[in-house]
């Protein structure tokens, strides 16, 4: 049954959070854009593209906005509530610190669920969307800026240089055009002056040329008698193909990654790749048994009781002495076939493995970020209630340290498990294996009453050390 407390408990979080989850996603967002800049600028991308980039990095970023958020929100009501003393009011008729935390834990695990299903349905496909847009704008060609008198060459097979250009972009002075082709000399057009423009399809750029000339010769390479041609003209129109300064749009089907898998996919990759150890055991045996060609013609005289293999007479005795340098050739030919062979599993065998770690990290992912969303909570309420600060400040401070150290073992974690100094299990969760204990431990010193960020405390304490430092130095 909710009570009033409860719908004052809520009341005074669900502000802050969403105060806070909006500026973790826009913080989040800006890191994307400042981190592609260089690659978005100049692209001439339309308002469509923009809108759909911004939507799939806001969406990408939603899970790891989450425990930010419920940190920070959960410190700010809490603190303050300390700080108008109605945590004292609360704490005062008898409701301890994890009855009236019921309501936010409530919301959190709500929270953890729509953290889990984001991961694990909507963050794949976001993924595969971001990737293939980015791809297509990343290699897409800049847009049209052709400059004064700089050669400009984006235009595939031609070079341009303006001597000129008026203030509004289109009549230009001074033309100079080379065609770049594979005969003995690149032609030629010159003009005094012209207009330029982009037809109303965007896909051909037109230039109106008045009084000039065009230069071309013909003839193969390999020979002087060539033909050289000079045609002047009172006007000539010149258009530029800019297919290719359109931005493709790639299929889905050209990447993969573990990080657009759902679980149920993941758990097929990993089943298939933890099967890798008797695959490459038979792949061994098929590939490199045909090389040993000694072994087809064992007889009884090769092996002793053990089984292990052991010639029992003098092999000097075994071939004439003429055939030392043949056998030797031989021998060496196939141990340099088995040694590449070797060499080719096993750098097989470690990018296999690697993918194996990598879908390994992206199925424990799917869960630590939603249960980080728990632990910060159990981390920012009890810190809250210690501090007794609200407003932005403190809190933000506190929410900052805390998912920075969050955010560090994470890495840390990761990193461990790719460079293979530990599982999956153990990397992925050292982040919730460190902060929980951090949790139990503000949540024992808030139900006391700690003062354990009280100044005031601190003051007196050591002024009270000092004290007793004096008395003992006077004795």
């Amino acid at each position: 049954m909710i009570k009033k407390l409860d719908i004052l408990i809520i009341r005074a979080f669900i502000g802050p959070f969403i105060a806070a989850f909006i500026i973790s996603v826009f913080v989040l967002t800006m890191q994307f854009f400042w981190l592609y800049i260089d690659d978005l600028v100049g692209k001439g991308l339309d308002v469509l593209t923009v809108l759909k980039l911004v939507g799939l990095v806001t969406f990408f970023w939603i899970p790891t906005a989450l425990p930010m958020a419920l940190l920070f929100s959960s410190i700010m009501t809490f603190g303050n509530l300390g700080e108008s003393f109605e945590l004292i009011a609360i704490k005062a008729a008898g409701i301890p610190l994890l009855r009236f935390m019921r309501p936010l834990m409530i919301i959190t695990f709500f929270i953890c669920g729509l953290a889990f299903v984001f991961a694990n349905n909507i963050i794949p496909v976001t993924q595969l969307k971001l990737a293939a847009l980015k791809y297509d704008i990343i290699v897409s060609k800049p847009s049209i800026d052709i400059k004064e008198g700089i050669f400009y060459d984006k235009i595939d097979g031609y070079v341009i240089k303006l001597g000129k250009k008026e203030k509004n972009d289109s009549i230009i002075r001074d033309v100079v055009i080379f065609e770049k082709g594979f005969g003995s000399q690149d032609n030629m057009l010159i003009a005094e002056k012209g207009v330029m423009r982009v037809t109303k399809d965007k896909r051909f750029l037109e230039f109106v040329l008045k009084n000039g000339w065009r230069y071309e010769e013909k003839g193969a390479r390999q020979t002087t008698n060539t033909q050289f041609t000079r045609m002047g003209f009172k006007q000539y129109t010149k258009v530029f193909d800019l297919k290719s300064f359109q931005m493709s749009q790639t299929g889905d089907s050209v990447f993969y990654d573990p990080k657009m898998l759902s679980i149920r996919q993941l758990n097929k990759a990993i089943d298939s790749l933890n099967h890798i150890d008797t695959l490459y055991a038979k792949k061994a045996k098929t590939e490199i048994h045909p090389y040993l060609r000694f072994a087809r013609y064992m007889d009884t005289g090769w092996s002793n009781p053990t089984g292990a293999l052991r010639p029992t007479v003098n092999p000097k005795k075994l071939f004439a002495d003429s055939l030392d340098d043949a056998i030797s050739l031989s021998a060496n030919n196939q141990l340099n076939s088995i040694k590449s062979n070797v060499e080719l599993m096993a750098k097989d065998y470690d990018e296999k493995y690697a993918s194996l770690q990598l879908h390994q990290i992206e199925w424990h992912r799917k869960f630590t970020l939603s249960i980080a969303c728990l632990v910060l909570f159990l981390i920012g309420a009890p810190l809250g209630s210690i501090i007794r600060k609200g407003g932005l400040g403190t809190p933000l401070v506190f929410a900052i340290v805390f998912f920075v150290i969050f955010h560090l073992f994470n890495t840390f974690g990761e990193k461990f498990v790719k460079s293979g100094q530990s599982s999956a299990m153990v990397g992925m969760w050292l982040s919730t294996f460190i902060l929980l204990p951090i949790s139990a431990f503000l949540i024992f010193k808030a139900m006391r009453d700690s003062q354990l960020f009280n100044q005031e405390f601190y003051f007196r304490t050591f002024k009270r050390l000092r004290g007793i430092i004096a008395n003992f130095k006077r004795k």
